[in-house]
C-alpha cells in the first residue's frame, strides 16, 4: 500500500503542476498581445527606420516613387554620345553664334553620322520636336522636373520613343547628325542643359549652364 500511496502521490503533484504552469503561461501570451507590452515583446516593431548614411549606396526600385527621390549630382552625368572620351571635348559654350549677336551656350560633340545618342541622365521625354535651327531635337526633363537637357541636330530618333517615355541613364535615344542648321561635313551633337522649375514648360526660357566642366572633369 506504501507504494501505491506514492505513485498517487507523484501523480496528483505533477497533474497540479501542469496545470499551474499552463493558466500561468496563458496569461502572460494574453498580456504579452497587449498594447502595453508591445514595446516590450515587440521591440523590433518599434524600431526607427535606418539613417540616410546606413542606406548609402542602395540601388532604388525602378518605381516612379523610388526615381522621384534620386537627385543625380553633376559628376554623375554621361557623355551623351557613345565612345566620346572626356579627352575629346572642347568647350563651345561661350562661342558666339550668328554673326556674334548671341553665345552658342551648349556644347558641340563631335562624332561621325549615326553615332548613337545617349541620355546623359535619368529622366522623361518632355519633347520631340523639330525645328529650323535645332532639327530633329529632343527634351528630356530630369526626375526632379527642374533641368532640361536638349539634345540638337539628331540624324535620328531611337525606335519606338515618345513623348512621356521614361529613360535612363546611358539609354539609346537618337543618333547624331546634321539636321537643322548644322553642316553636313561636321555632324555632331549640340548637348545644352537648361535649369528651369517644375511648372515652366519646356519652351519657356531657361537658365543654361556650361556642360563642359561637368562632362570634362575640367
Amino acid at each position: 500500500m506504501k507504494i501505491v500511496d506514492r505513485i498517487l502521490t507523484i501523480v496528483i503533484t505533477a497533474t497540479l503542476t501542469s496545470s499551474v504552469w499552463i493558466v500561468a503561461g496563458g496569461s502572460l501570451i494574453e498580456n504579452a498581445n497587449s498594447s502595453s507590452q508591445i514595446k516590450v515583446t515587440r521591440p523590433a516593431a518599434a524600431a526607427p527606420s535606418p539613417t540616410p548614411s546606413e542606406t548609402a549606396g542602395a540601388e532604388p526600385l525602378d518605381t516612379p516613387a523610388a526615381e522621384s527621390t534620386v537627385t543625380v549630382q553633376p559628376n554623375q552625368l554621361l557623355i551623351p554620345v557613345q565612345n566620346i572620351r572626356p579627352s575629346d571635348l572642347s568647350d563651345t559654350y561661350s562661342d558666339s553664334r550668328d554673326g556674334g549677336s548671341r553665345l552658342h551656350e551648349a556644347l558641340d560633340i563631335m562624332a561621325p553620322k549615326g553615332t548613337s545618342v545617349l541620355s546623359a541622365t535619368p529622366g522623361v521625354i518632355e519633347r520631340l520636336f523639330q525645328s529650323d535651327a535645332g532639327g530633329k531635337t529632343i527634351y528630356v526633363r530630369s526626375v526632379d522636373g527642374e533641368t532640361i537637357y536638349y539634345y540638337a541636330h539628331l540624324d535620328d530618333y531611337a525606335q519606338g520613343l515618345k513623348e512621356g517615355q521614361r529613360v535612363r541613364r546611358g539609354q539609346r535615344i537618337g543618333t547624331v547628325g546634321s539636321s537643322g542648321n548644322a553642316s553636313e561635313d561636321a555632324p555632331h551633337l549640340h548637348f545644352a542643359i537648361l535649369q528651369t522649375t517644375k511648372d515652366a514648360e519646356w519652351w519657356e526660357p531657361a537658365t543654361a549652364i556650361n556642360p563642359f566642366p561637368l562632362l570634362s572633369n575640367r
